[in-house]
């Protein structure tokens, strides 16, 4: 059973009475006896700003030792909400997203929401042709089933549903996502296929008779598993060609900062977000241990194990929050292992910034 602060609650009213468990807002401040926060940073010694430097420094080089384990390409970006302290290491380098992408696909949802185009709570009925396989619960039901787009949203990111991602990619329209993203300053970040096109992809590389294959045959065929499909599944990951979506780590950081701050959204929705991040079934990467440490997660996953783990969130704990944005794709190495590392860095970046 997952346990957590109740939904009802609403998170900013908490971000100062618990702030080790704070689920959204601003980190508080601390005050002095006439009320007014401290001094902002700009007036500090520089001795102070020497030693805060080398601690950035130090952390960065320990968080780039950490990945420099892993035989993958990896990149990372973070950063320290309160003081804007950051790390980067390969921040811009275009990085597969995988799940990552679903992002910028709810955010879409949400701004056509409060647009008019498009109700929330508006039912969409799941038919058979509608079906996608790898991660998410709706391929389990009999075709029919009846889901508000709020659902297809929030399954889209909790459980990383693909046939939800697909239908909420059909209703939003994938041009008008990358037209959002284009507005908002973002270079790289692009939904550049469904997951229908990525997964015929892995039937076409074994033989291109199978192009015409329909959505739904698909979907009952599953995936490839002759000898030569590991393979090609790596190749696959690593072809920016059939990538989900394309991203840096800087810019999928920044696109969870302008969520946080309510950028993108008003802040009803762009808290509701959060919260939906916040409720993410997958917890072996970043949460992987400082959720046990009172930290809360809200954050999203992007995998093709054991190729590829990416995981972005937003941190929030006692003298946070902290995003934190990193990628791994096209690993030779064991993914037990990748996932393990990705935790010990959230724990390193949570310790450094408390």
């Amino acid at each position: 059973m997952r346990t957590g602060l109740p939904r009802s609650i609403h998170p900013l009213l908490l971000a100062c009475a618990l702030p080790a468990l704070a689920l959204a807002g601003p980190a508080c401040a601390p005050s002095d006896e006439s009320g007014t926060a401290d001094a902002d940073e700009s007036t500090e010694s520089p001795v102070t700003a020497d030693a805060r430097a080398t601690s950035a420094a130090d952390l960065e080089a320990h968080v780039e030792a950490g990945l420099a384990t892993l035989d993958a390409t990896s990149s990372l970006w973070a950063r320290h909400v309160p003081t804007g302290r950051e790390i980067a290491i390969r921040p811009d380098l275009p990085m597969n997203t995988l799940s990552v992408i679903k992002i910028p696909i709810m955010v879409r949802a949400f701004q056509d929401h409060a647009e008019g185009r498009l109700d929330l709570d508006a039912r969409y009925t799941v038919d058979a042709n509608d079906m996608r396989r790898g991660s998410g619960l709706i391929q389990t039901f009999a075709p029919g089933l009846n889901p508000t787009l709020r659902d297809l949203v929030t399954q889209m990111i909790i459980t990383s549903d693909n046939t939800a991602t697909d239908m909420v990619i059909d209703l939003v329209g994938m041009d008008r996502v990358n037209e959002m993203l284009a507005a908002n300053g973002y270079e790289e970040t692009r939904l550049k296929h469904t997951t229908h096109r990525l997964f015929l992809e892995t039937w076409i590389r074994t033989d291109p008779a199978y192009g015409a294959l329909g959505e739904r045959e698909v979907f009952e065929r599953g995936f490839p598993s002759d000898e030569g499909a590991a393979e090609r599944f790596f190749g696959i990951e690593g072809d920016s060609t059939i990538w989900l979506g394309r991203t840096t780590a800087r810019e999928m950081g920044r696109l969870l900062a302008q969520i946080l701050e309510g950028d993108l959204a008003d802040r009803a929705a762009s808290d509701e977000m959060v919260q939906i991040m916040n409720a993410q079934f997958y917890t072996t990467r970043l949460p992987r241990i400082v959720r046990f440490q009172g930290v809360q997660v809200a954050h999203k996953t992007g995998d093709w194990p054991p190729y590829a783990g990416n995981d972005v969130g937003i941190l929030f704990y006692d003298g946070g929050p902290t995003i934190v944005s990193v990628f791994t794709n096209q690993s030779r190495g064991d993914f037990y292992g990748l996932e393990e590392t990705l935790g010990m860095i959230a724990q390193d970046i949570v310790e450094a910034w408390r």
